[in-house]
């Protein structure tokens, strides 16, 4: 089924934590058993309906739209929006792509690749009459720090950088928000999405769904190995 919304995809950080992979080379087109991880991404995104899509990209950005074009042999509509000079960061970089997002948009990072219906997700963010809304997984601190509390269906909290004792859930790496957001936010300067997530749940006005899928990740080697294994395994079947 078709999905009438745009998707953001956050391709723009310096991913410090894979270098030296990353020291010539962006991270969302790191080789993954022979290909970019990026198509792995917009694939799965053609799959699920999805057709308009805007990769926020900075360091070594070029090198992305030189591999990735302009997305027709994915079915898709791919645009680029760069940081320019500096890094604004995941919110900041939002901010200034948001002439060409029509709201309300999903937002998924650039590292993720994700086994989530999306169809359901925008329903969901419609239903909860809220501003955004997060995907969340039961973590357990498994894969990473926990860092949402999510009770009763309902998203209770969210804190990135201080998580509490009884959060057990994490941020899945899906979002889908109302534009307005983001116009509190300086241009062109530097502003992390989980800073302005966590004041929308202070506010009330962030909505939680569940999701039962893991992700997986290239943001560590680690991840980066694991996700290998998966989407070698996924292509055999």
């Amino acid at each position: 089924m078709d999905v009438d919304h745009t998707i953001i995809i956050l391709c723009g950080g310096l991913a410090t934590r894979l270098r030296p992979i990353t020291e010539k080379i962006p991270k969302s087109i790191v080789d993954v058993d022979g290909r970019p991880f990026l198509e792995y991404q917009l694939e799965r995104l053609a799959e699920r309906g999805l057709h308009n899509v805007v990769l926020s990209i900075g360091y070594l950005g070029e090198m992305v739209e030189e591999v990735i074009g302009d997305g027709g042999r994915f079915g898709l509509s791919v645009r680029y929006a760069y940081d320019g000079p500096k890094l604004l960061g995941t919110a900041g970089a939002i901010r200034k792509a948001q002439g060409m997002l029509s709201s309300p948009f999903f937002i998924q990072y650039g590292d993720s690749f994700l086994d989530v219906d999306y169809s359901e997700v925008a329903r969901a963010y419609a239903d909860s009459r809220k501003n955004a809304l997060m995907t969340v997984f039961r973590n357990e601190g498994q894969w990473d720090r926990s860092n949402v509390l999510y009770r009763d269906n309902t998203l209770v909290a969210y804190r990135k950088r201080q998580p509490t004792a009884d959060m057990n859930y994490i941020d899945y790496g899906l979002s889908m928000v109302d534009g307005s957001v983001f116009n509190q936010l300086p241009e062109n300067e530097f502003s992390d999405l989980s800073d302005l997530f966590e004041q929308l749940s202070i506010d009330g006005q962030l909505a939680g769904f569940e999701v039962f899928n893991r992700f997986y990740e290239i943001g560590t080697v680690d991840g980066l190995n694991e996700t290998r294994e998966y989407l070698k395994t996924r292509r055999r079947n």
